[in-house]
């Protein structure tokens, strides 16, 4: 394993552990979370290793594949200013472990990707696998849902992105061939297991090539503007509310929605149009699942990706080509892109009969319209697999 062997090129020994984290695909339920709506997902076996030692001194000292700089800070003295690097992921789940456990033991390591950075949850994977370090050389246990809340919490107060808790949630509650179908509301859910007669399927992943960071993008803008739109229809209606930033959408009842969304500036009724009808298609997804129809599920998974780019109106011209394409390549049964990361995505659930094909038609389509990203793209073949065991 690479992380393995350069941590023996840079500390002369073997690490003591590797920790591991999955990426996770949503097919339905993008963009819900974060107002606590339900979504469905799936861990693939694809995800971020993080070889590592600890150190007495508390000193964390990580190293990283995809980035140049290495990053150091103490366990005890975490900069409450973020110097706005690849390591404030990283920075923040020691700040959040460290508020609720005494940590005396630093940690040394390096980080590994097994896919290219962005849009599969690479943030709440590497944050995981890290925690996950973290707490064992510190001899602490953490429950799946203490896991969970300790890496949301980095992200949300430290990172300072407006997430909710989808990522974190799917690569740790994930059961190979089990689709995970979550109400954010409460943490309560449900493996729906994969019925025998359900069709095949394999996932794949397209990587546009394109480069940018969450922070900086209007992900957070968005979820301020649906966040809006809910405070409005609250008040239209009569509720009681109180500060913005506790304005959910899930507190309002879509009918609600349905009465007052024409008093709305456009782009609010637009973000709370994908959330009410994303709240729909999981619902429906979930009982297709349950039923072994991936076609229908499939096809919901194409709605979720068209309202995310007219409704929440997210998505580079890479990412929304690549959706395009994958709308009209036979052998897909539903794809769209996935996250706003460091780069973007699109994710796709294929009958397998068709693998070879689609890559040649998805690949020569895209290189076609965006022949700069000759080298930059590139597609990978996944299958669901188990979260991690904190």
């Amino acid at each position: 394993m690479r992380c393995e062997e350069r941590f023996s090129q840079i500390y002369g020994r073997d690490a003591a552990g590797v920790a591991f984290c999955p990426y996770r695909i949503c097919p339905v339920g993008a963009h819900s979370d974060h107002n606590l709506g339900k979504i469905t997902g799936l861990a693939i076996d694809k995800g971020i290793y993080f070889a590592y030692a600890p150190k007495q001194n508390g000193v964390v000292e990580i190293t990283s594949f995809q980035f140049s700089k290495r990053a150091q800070w103490h366990i005890a003295t975490v900069p409450q200013a973020r110097p706005g690097d690849w390591a404030d992921y990283l920075r923040g789940a020691t700040w959040a472990l460290g508020k609720k456990y005494r940590l005396q033991t630093g940690i040394c390591g390096v980080i590994d990707g097994s896919l290219p950075i962005g849009g599969l949850s690479s943030s709440a994977a590497v944050i995981i696998a890290f925690l996950q370090a973290l707490c064992k050389v510190n001899d602490i246990k953490l429950s799946n849902h203490e896991l969970i809340d300790t890496a949301y919490d980095a992200e949300l107060n430290y990172v300072g992105v407006s997430v909710g808790k989808l990522d974190q949630s799917c690569v740790v509650l994930s059961k190979k061939n089990h689709l995970l179908y979550l109400d954010t509301s409460d943490g309560s859910y449900e493996l729906i297991p994969q019925r025998a007669e359900m069709k095949p399927y394999k996932i794949a992943i397209f990587f546009s090539g394109l480069e940018h960071n969450l922070a900086g993008s209007k992900f957070n803008m968005r979820v301020d503007e649906l966040r809006a739109g809910v405070y409005a229809l609250q008040a239209f209606a009569g509720m009681e509310y109180g500060k913005f930033g506790e304005a959910m959408a899930r507190n309002v009842p879509c009918d609600v929605y349905q009465q007052y969304k024409d008093r709305l500036p456009a782009p609010w009724a637009r973000r709370c149009e994908h959330w009410y009808t994303e709240f729909e298609r999981v619902e429906q997804g979930a009982e297709a699942w349950r039923r072994g129809d991936i076609e229908t599920y499939g096809r919901l998974c194409f709605e979720s990706g068209w309202s995310s780019i007219h409704n929440w109106e997210s998505g580079a011209p890479e990412q929304i080509r690549l959706y395009e394409i994958m709308t009209r390549t036979e052998g897909i049964y539903g794809g769209r892109f996935s996250g706003a990361g460091f780069k973007g995505c699109c994710m796709a659930l294929i009958d397998p009969a068709f693998e070879e094909s689609i890559k040649r038609t998805v690949t020569a389509e895209y290189l076609k319209s965006f022949p700069e990203m000759t080298g930059k793209y590139d597609v990978f073949i996944c299958n669901s697999t188990d979260g991690v065991q904190p």
